[in-house]
Parts: structure tokens; C-alpha cells; sequence
């Protein structure tokens, strides 16, 4: 089994982890020869390109491919993943992200792979952009769609918005949620000369959110509600984990509030130090607005952290009222800021809460459940593509 994933781009994130976790797992499998395409990995988010420094031949990079529109640029990507695609003959291509989406699958479709699978990290269309790319985007969505064998979403609600788009059929949308290695979270411990490091008191209650410094993600919300917080809950502090573009601008915002103590700001941490700084929160928060399905939220609940979400995308998948933590209706900033203050109060319910989602984490999100699932799915797909081919053979003559 010949296997190309493509992506967009190796930044630090959930769908660059997913894909990351994905190839790496496959690599080890017996009879699978897999490759990840990517694009360039540029600005402040990081890059996890070096996770392929020990298997090198199985990782390249096309240089065309970046994520904004780009006609010229997006020309020449499509027209060298088509030539990658016919001289390496995959049996199954499988994109990720919307222009890696895209171009991979015309470029597949164009050199006759056989097999075309497209994974939904999270929607490409929507209320969160300009009408004129969220129109872009959808109609190019449903023309691609029409050739992609399957779909993964890492949220059942990612298949539900796409099936509604005209997207698919249902028959054609699987979930298989984003695994993880889970043994550093569930090992994390609260280390208090790390904490001190940070500037962290004994007694202090933190907040974490893990997200870019980016739109959409939600720290501004945060920041609006934390003086009203911090009047209630002196002790609170909060620890943004993540480096962007709005970072000077947040930073700027919690100086003209006077509430520089109570914020942290680390900046961009590498994956694998994650744990480290979840096991010194009491409870995580996220509140993003365009998401398929947060990672920031099962790795803090195996960690045994509750958690506060907008109740967006599918977040409700992982986060289950009064069970894991507590959903808040996007923008709803009044309710945020009651859960979070009952959480900082009541440590007998933060502890409830963690304890339950580290069993259904545990349960759902171990790396090789979804790499075992990923591999019987191209298995199912090869074997219903040999059966359409024998068909005709197997009728009996007219």
C-alpha cells in the first residue's frame, strides 16, 4: 500500500500534529510505504518539520504550496503535486487543510490515484471570513467533493456542517478522533519550582490556554473578562501558551488594564514540553471560534484538568456539561466568567471534572487507536475498489 498525505503547512498546531502522528504511525506499519507533502513552514507559529530528522525520505517539502490564495503560486503547486503523484503511483492520497485540500485532490484526481481521502481538521468555510473566500472556498469544497472517496473528520460535528454544504454522503464521512501520545499528560504533576520559575505563588489559581496568538482564537475575550476575574479571585493568574501575531497587541492590552502580574506569556513551546506547563494549571480554557475539534482540550483532560470551552465546532464531543467542564455559547463572556470563578472556587469540582475526563480520554484519543483506524479504513477502501473492478467480470453473461 502506497500512501501520500499533503498538507499546507508543518506549523504548531492540532492538524499539523494529527498529520505528523498520522505518517510517523503508518511508517511503522508492515506493507504501508508512506510520505507527507508539505508546503513551507514560515512565520511565528513554529515548525515541526524536525520530527522527520530521523526518516528524512519520507518527508518533502513543495515549494509553491503556501496557504494564502495565490493563482500563480497555486498553478505551479497543483501542477507539481500532479507530477509527484504520477511518477510515485500512490494507491490512496490523503490532504489535510483547505489549500492542501484543494490542490491535492485536483492534482490526484488528474493523475489518476486511485484512492482520494480528505481529512476535516476543521471547516474551511464559514461565518468566520469574508464572504467573498468563504463562497471560494465552499464551492471549491463541493467540487472536490464530488471525486474524494472519503472524508475523516476529527468531529462528528465537522461531518454534519460539510453533509449540510452538500458535501458527501453520510455513508462516505467517518470520525476518527485526533490521538495522541498520552503518557506524558497522564504522568504531568503540578511542580512548584516551576511554577515559581514562572512567577507563580503557591496559592495562586492558573488559568491555561494553549492556542496561536491569533484571530479567532478567543484571548481577547479572556482579557476582557479578567479584571472583573481578578477583583473576584485575586489569586488567579493566567498562562497563554503560544506565540502570533497579536501577541504585542494582548500584551499591550493587559499593561493598560494594570494587570501585567496576572498574565504570562511564554510564547511558542515545542509539543513535547506541553505537558510541562498543563501540569501546572488548575483548569484550561478555549475559546475558539473556528475549530474541528481543540487538542488543547484532551490533552489537558488527561492531564485531569477540567475545562471551559465555547461551544463551538466539536468541542461538545470532548467536553461534556458538568462531566468534563462546562460549554459556554460563543461570546457569552458573562457565563465564561461565572464557570471559571466556580471552577477557581470549588477545587473538589476542578478535581471531579479532571478525574472523569482523563478516563474518557484515556478511552478515545491513544495515538495508535487512530492510526489503527486510519489504516483499516484505506484497507476497507482498497478492498470495496478491487471489488468494483472484479463486478463486471463476476456477472454472468447476457
Amino acid at each position: 500500500m502506497r500512501v501520500i498525505h499533503v498538507i499546507t503547512r508543518l506549523i504548531v498546531g492540532g492538524a499539523q500534529e494529527n498529520t505528523v502522528a498520522s505518517v510517523l504511525g503508518l511508517h511503522d506499519r508492515s506493507g504501508v510505504a508512506v510520505k507527507l507533502l508539505s508546503g513551507p513552514t514560515t512565520g511565528p507559529e513554529g515548525s515541526l518539520e524536525n520530527c522527520f530528522r530521523d526518516v528524512p525520505q519520507i518527508f518533502a517539502i513543495v515549494p509553491p504550496l503556501i496557504r494564502a490564495i495565490a493563482p500563480w503560486s497555486d498553478w505551479c503547486a497543483y501542477r507539481m503535486l500532479k507530477q509527484i503523484f504520477r511518477a510515485e503511483l500512490p494507491d490512496i492520497v490523503h490532504t489535510h487543510s483547505g489549500k492542501a485540500g484543494i490542490l491535492g485532490r485536483l492534482a490526484a484526481r488528474a493523475a489518476g490515484v486511485p484512492i482520494i481521502v480528505h481529512t476535516i481538521h476543521g471547516p474551511s468555510f464559514g461565518n468566520f471570513q469574508g464572504a467573498l473566500p468563504n463562497f471560494v472556498y465552499r464551492a471549491a469544497e463541493r467540487f472536490v467533493g464530488r471525486f474524494t472517496d472519503h472524508f475523516i473528520s476529527v468531529a462528528r460535528a465537522m461531518s454534519e456542517q460539510y453533509l449540510a454544504a452538500g458535501i458527501g454522503r453520510r455513508e462516505q464521512h467517518s470520525r476518527i478522533f485526533s490521538g495522541f501520545p498520552l503518557e506524558p499528560f497522564l504522568a504531568t504533576r503540578n511542580d512548584p519550582e516551576f511554577r515559581r520559575q514562572l512567577g507563580i505563588g503557591e496559592h495562586d489559581i492558573v488559568v491555561g490556554k494553549i492556542a496561536r496568538l491569533f484571530e479567532l482564537k478567543g484571548h481577547d475575550d479572556l482579557v476582557t473578562i479578567a479584571p472583573a476575574l481578578v477583583r473576584s479571585c485575586p489569586a488567579l493568574k493566567f498562562l497563554f501558551v503560544g506565540d502570533g501575531l497579536l501577541r504585542e497587541h494582548l500584551q499591550t492590552r493587559v499593561r493598560q488594564l494594570g494587570l501585567e502580574r496576572h498574565f504570562i506569556f511564554v510564547g511558542l513551546v515545542p509539543p513535547a514540553e506541553i505537558p510541562r506547563y498543563i501540569g501546572i494549571m488548575d483548569m484550561l480554557v478555549h475559546l475558539s471560534r473556528r475549530e474541528g475539534l481543540p487538542r488543547a482540550l484532551p490533552q489537558a483532560l488527561a492531564a485531569g484538568l477540567p475545562v471551559v470551552t465555547f461551544d463551538c465546532d466539536g468541542a461538545n464531543e470532548i467536553c461534556l456539561e458538568n462531566e468534563t467542564g462546562f460549554l459556554v455559547s460563543p461570546g457569552n463572556l458573562s457565563l465564561l466568567q461565572e464557570q471559571l470563578l466556580r471552577l477557581a472556587r470549588d477545587p473538589e469540582l476542578r478535581q471531579r471534572l479532571g478525574q472523569r475526563g482523563r478516563e474518557l480520554v484515556s478511552e478515545r484519543f491513544p495515538v495508535r487507536k487512530m492510526v489503527d483506524e486510519i489504516h483499516a479504513l484505506y484497507v476497507r477502501l482498497i478492498d470495496e475498489r478491487l471489488q468494483r473492478r472484479r463486478a463486471p467480470e463476476l456477472a454472468p453473461p447476457p
